[in-house]
C-alpha cells in the first residue's frame, strides 16, 4: 500500500446506521479520534436523524437524504472549525444517529394500588395496565436532555420514567373523574385520550411524543370481584322459588339416569325428590294420587322471635353488662340497681338515670313496697 493511499483511507469517507436492533434509540458513530473527512458523504435514511456535537457543542441535525459534508451543508459547524476562508482539512466530531420511528407496544401500569371515591361502593382500590408507543420528535432535545454522552441509549434506559409519568397522571385522572367502576370499562378510550393529553406537556420536554394510549384493563381487588361475582349471580337466578323448583327437578332426573340408583336407593331418591316438588307445588299425596294440598294442613312457619333490647349500667364508676330486663329486674328487687342508676343501651343518646327509661322505670313502680319495721319490744 502507498502513502497516498494510506493517508486517504485513513479518514472516514462514508457515514451511515443501518440498524437492526429494533430497541435502540440513538446510536454513535465511533471513529478513533473522531476524525471525519472534509467532503465526506453522510447518509441519513427515513426514520433517522444525525445529530453533530463539536467540542460539546449540538452543531447540527440532519433529517433524511443523502448530503456531502462541505462548508454550505454545515453552517454551525463552518462557524465553530472557522472554514469562513475556505479551510478544508479534517474535522473532530461526534455523531449520534437518532431513531425517530416509533417506538410500540410499552407497557405501563400501577405498581400500587389506587385510592378512589366511587359513588356506588364508596372508597375503592383499583389497578390499572395498558400500552403506549413513543417517538423522538426533537433529536437536538432529546440528546439534550436525556441521552448526554450514552454511545447507544435503547429504548429500556426512558420506559422507566416514562411510566412513572404515565400512573402518575393516571391515577390523578381517575381519582378525580367521577366514572362509576362498573362504567369505566365504557370509557377507557375517554380516560386514554385524557392521560395522553396530560402528560404531552412533560413528555414534550423530552424531545419525545405519546402517539398512541392504551388502557387495556382498570381492575378491583380480587375479594371485591368475587363479591360482585356472587351479586351478579343473584341476579340471574332471579325467582327463587322457581330456581328451587327447576333445581328439584334436575335431582329428580339425576336420580333416574343414574346407574348406581337402582333398587331401594331409586325408590328412595325419586320418592324424595316427588315428596319435595310437589310441597313446592301445593300437591299433596292421597289414596287415589296427588291432590292439591289443603289450606289449613300446612303447618305456618314460627314467628321470629324479636330481639330483646339489653342495657348496660355503670356501678362504681365502671360499665358492667349488657342485661336483659329480667335479670336488671331481679338487681332492683336486691337493691343493687335504682332508678339513680345510669343507663346505657344501643342507639340511646349517652347515658341516662334508669327512671327516665320508660321500659326500666315500670320495674320499679311495680315493685312491691319495703315491709314495715318490727315495733320495738317493750322495755322491762
Amino acid at each position: 500500500m502507498g502513502i497516498l493511499d494510506f493517508l486517504s483511507g485513513e479518514f472516514i469517507d462514508v457515514i451511515e446506521w443501518t440498524d437492526d436492533t429494533r430497541d435502540t434509540m440513538v446510536w454513535r458513530f465511533e471513529r478513533y479520534g473522531h476524525e471525519i473527512k472534509y467532503g465526506a458523504k453522510l447518509t441519513v435514511r427515513e426514520g433517522q436523524a444525525a445529530v453533530f456535537i463539536h467540542e460539546g457543542q449540538l452543531a447540527d441535525v440532519f433529517g433524511p437524504g443523502l448530503y456531502l459534508l462541505e462548508t454550505n451543508n454545515l453552517p454551525i459547524l463552518t462557524k465553530l472549525q472557522h472554514w469562513d476562508h475556505g479551510f478544508k482539512s479534517p474535522f473532530k466530531s461526534e455523531i449520534y444517529f437518532v431513531n425517530t420511528t416509533r417506538f410500540n407496544d410499552l407497557k405501563w401500569g400501577t405498581k400500587n394500588p389506587i385510592i378512589a371515591r366511587d359513588p356506588e361502593f364508596g372508597p375503592v382500590r383499583l389497578r390499572a395496565f395498558g400500552t403506549y408507543s413513543m417517538r423522538v420528535t426533537d433529536p437536538a432535545k432529546f440528546m439534550a436532555e436525556i441521552v448526554g454522552t450514552d454511545g447507544e441509549f435503547t429504548k429500556d434506559e426512558i420506559s422507566f420514567q416514562l411510566r412513572n409519568i404515565i400512573v402518575q397522571e393516571f391515577s390523578r385522572m381517575i381519582a378525580g373523574s367521577g366514572i362509576p367502576v362498573l362504567d369505566m370499562a365504557a370509557n377507557t378510550e375517554q380516560l386514554g385520550k385524557m392521560v395522553a393529553k396530560a402528560i404531552a406537556p412533560t413528555v414534550a420536554a423530552y424531545g419525545l411524543t405519546i402517539p398512541e394510549f392504551y388502557i387495556e384493563n382498570i381492575s378491583l381487588p380480587d375479594e371485591v370481584e368475587k363479591m360482585l361475582d356472587k351479586r351478579t349471580s343473584m341476579g340471574i337466578i332471579g325467582d327463587l322459588d322457581r330456581f328451587n323448583q327447576y333445581a328439584t327437578g334436575e335431582a329428580m332426573l339425576n336420580a333416574s339416569t343414574n346407574p348406581g340408583g337402582a333398587g331401594a336407593g331409586l325408590g328412595a331418591g325419586l320418592g324424595a325428590g316427588m315428596g319435595m316438588g310437589m310441597a313446592m307445588g301445593g300437591m299433596a299425596m292421597g289414596p287415589w294420587g296427588a291432590r292439591p294440598a289443603q289450606a289449613g294442613a300446612a303447618t305456618p312457619p314460627p314467628m321470629p322471635k324479636a330481639s330483646e333490647t339489653v342495657w348496660h349500667i355503670a356501678v362504681d364508676g365502671a360499665a358492667q353488662g349488657p342485661y336483659g330486663r329480667g335479670h336488671l329486674g331481679r338487681l332492683a328487687a336486691e337493691g343493687t340497681f335504682t332508678r339513680e342508676t345510669l343507663v346505657w343501651t344501643p342507639g340511646q343518646d349517652g347515658w341516662k338515670p334508669a327512671d327516665e327509661v320508660t321500659e326500666l322505670a315500670q320495674l320499679f313502680t311495680n315493685m312491691p313496697p319495703p315491709l314495715p319495721t318490727p315495733p320495738a319490744p317493750p322495755q322491762a
